[in-house]
This record gives structure tokens, sequence and C-alpha cells, in this order.
């Protein structure tokens, strides 16, 4: 991208350069013109063999001439298209043009008059003017082609990546999960300590829906019409019940119910992910509150913490992979809550509000089904 815009530069000012050489030489070629011109009014030539000068003044084919008297009338125009020549207001038009761009080249008539030549610049020279612009469009249109092919490239080898260590974090799930489940049913038999069992099968089932969302980030999730308030509800209880009781929720849902095309473990991951980044940020101690409400077009579900807050510097890089301020941790869980919200559910999630230790909210915002 930086050779083709060097590239592109230099051939601009080459052109330029190009362009103010042919201006000059075609002005040349008029002052020889109107010197020629000029020789054929001259009454001490008539003896004189004047072929080359007609050949001089024939030999124009390209640079667009008016030939004026001193008040400006029209006595004699070259190389402008036969049809519009005949109108005697484009020739006004066009020696308003030239008066305009070119000073005239003033010679001396036969009967003492100064006549004045006034041109333009050549249809060569005029598509040579817009040429290096010509370039630099293509030459950016190339590099923006460029730029979305290696995007598009990055984000499908990224694709590829999440896809991969999602299938195979689910695969190494699966075998230990398969083994414990086939404990689980032993003890049972055995009607050894039904408690134990018990908790042993809630682990087993949190392990079965973790399996589950890994094996969905691999491929395109199916969306159900769920009401977002009850989707919502289960993950934030989920979460207080294996908080700190130093830590105050409050559940705010709404009214009514709020229809969203959903696919209830990702999206509960989602909620599940933002609240454990809230509660890292409360450093044991504070309050976490979910709000669910929504507009005629979009259901939102804010969670606000008071926390440590996120840096001004950071808003705009929280959601990228690798991106943490913990000592521990691989940066990856609001990637994959931004992943979830905006590729599977077309939506939006994003920082409404935060401030250093003073809290942080964050928005998904979904279309109402």
């Amino acid at each position: 991208m930086l050779i083709a815009l060097i590239i592109g530069v230099a051939v601009f000012f080459f052109t330029n350069q190009l362009v103010e050489d042919l201006s000059r030489e075609e002005r040349t070629k008029v002052k020889i013109w109107a010197k020629a011109t000029e020789q054929t009014t001259d009454i001490d030539n008539l003896n004189e063999d004047i072929s080359f000068v007609f050949e001089v003044i024939n030999h124009n084919n390209t640079i667009p001439v008016i030939l004026t008297d001193e008040r400006g009338e029209i006595l004699y125009h070259k190389n402008f298209p036969s049809k519009k020549a005949k109108s005697k207001r484009y020739l006004k038009n066009q020696l308003q043009l030239m008066q305009a761009t070119h000073d005239p080249i003033i010679f001396e008539y036969a009967d003492g008059q100064n006549n004045k030549i006034y041109y333009k610049d050549s249809i060569l020279l005029t598509r040579l003017k817009y040429f290096p612009y010509v370039i630099l469009i293509v030459v950016s249109l190339f590099i923006m082609i460029a730029y979305f092919a290696f995007s598009a490239s990055r984000k499908s080898e990224q694709n590829k990546v999440w896809a991969g260590m999602a299938r195979e974090t689910a695969h190494q799930i699966g075998t230990p999960l398969s083994s414990l489940m086939g404990w689980v049913a032993l003890l049972k038999a055995q009607n050894d300590n039904e408690e134990i069992v018990s908790e042993m099968n809630k682990d087993i089932y949190r392990l079965q829906t973790i399996t589950e969302r890994f094996s969905k980030i691999g491929s395109q999730p199916e969306l159900h019409l769920k009401d977002i308030n009850k989707v919502v509800e289960r993950s934030f209880y989920y979460m207080k019940d294996r908080s700190s009781e130093k830590i105050h929720f409050k559940l705010e849902v709404h009214e009514k119910e709020l229809m969203c095309s959903l696919n209830t473990q990702l999206f509960g991951w989602v909620v599940e992910n933002i609240i454990r980044n809230a509660i890292d940020a409360l450093q044991g101690k504070g309050a976490i509150r979910i709000r669910v409400s929504s507009n005629e077009k979009k259901v939102y579900v804010d969670i606000t913490d008071t926390g440590r807050g996120i840096k001004a510097t950071h808003l705009k890089t929280v959601f990228e992979p690798g991106f943490t301020t913990k000592h521990r941790g691989w940066g990856l869980g609001l990637s994959l809550v931004k992943r979830i919200v905006e590729d599977y559910h077309k939506g939006e999630v994003y920082v409404l509000q935060s401030e250093p230790t003073k809290g942080t909210t964050f928005r998904i915002s979904l279309s109402k089904s």
C-alpha cells in the first residue's frame, strides 16, 4: 500500500512537470504560428516565396486558436469542432475562456493595427492534465481494495482460529465429562451420599452447558424467539449465587415480555462474562445492577458496576482479543462477548459510560422481533 502511494505521488508530480513543459512548448508553437500569420500580411514579402510560412500556418492541427482585431472582433479561428464553430456564441464563449487562461500573442497587422491571437490547451494537453488525478484515483481504489482484502483475510483467519479453538475446547472437556457422568451414575446406584451426587450433577450440567457453548462458537448457532427477561434473569442468579456476599446484586427486568431472536446459551454466556468482569473490577466489594429496557425498535441490557472503571485510552481496545488489565488472563472474555452479540445476534455491545474509581456500564443492544 505504501509503495502504491509512493508510485501514485511520483506519477502525479512527474505528469504535472510534463504538462508544464508541454504547455510552454504549445505557447512557443502559437508564437511561431502568429509570426507566420504576420508574415503573410507583410507587403514587403509579396514578391518572396512564403510557401513555408503557409506550411507553418497549416501545420497547426491541434491547438485551438482565435485571431481578433483590436476591438475583440473575431477574424479567424482554427481547430474547433466544425459544427460548433458555426455558432458565434460558441466562439465567443471559447474566446472568453481563452482570455481567462492565457495571455494573448500580439502582432502588427498590415494596416498598422495590432491583432491578437488567443489560444487554449490542445486536447492532448488537457487530457494529460487530468491524467495524474485519474492515476491517484486508481491508486486510491487499489489501496482501498487491498485494505479491505487484507481485513477480510485477517478476519477469516481469526474466524478459523476461533472455531478451531472452540471445537478443540469442547472436545477436551467432553472426554472427562463422560467419565464423570459414569462415576455419578455409579454413586447414585450405590445410594451413597445423595447430597454429594446432587451437587456433582449440578457441576456436570454446568460443564455440559460450557461444552455446548464452545461447540456453537465454531458454527452458526440457531436463534429462537425468547423472552430476554428470563434469559438475563437466569444468568443473573447463577452469578449471584456464586459471588461474594459483600457484592450487592440488583436486577431490574422489564414489566412486559421482550421477545428477541436469541441463542439462550450463548447470550447467557455474554451476560455472565460481563458480570464476571464486573466482579473482578469490584475487587471483592461493591454493587452490580442489571437493567433491561426497551424502545420501539430496540431492547437494551445495561450491566453497571461500581468498580475501578476503564481508562479513556482503553475504551476503544477493550473488546479486542488479548486485551486485559488482569495479571492472570487471556483477554478473550469481552472479545467473545462482542463476537456473540454482533456476529451471531446482529446486535451491538459497547461501553455506555465509564469513570475511573466510579464504575462502568456495558450496554447490549438487540433488535426486537
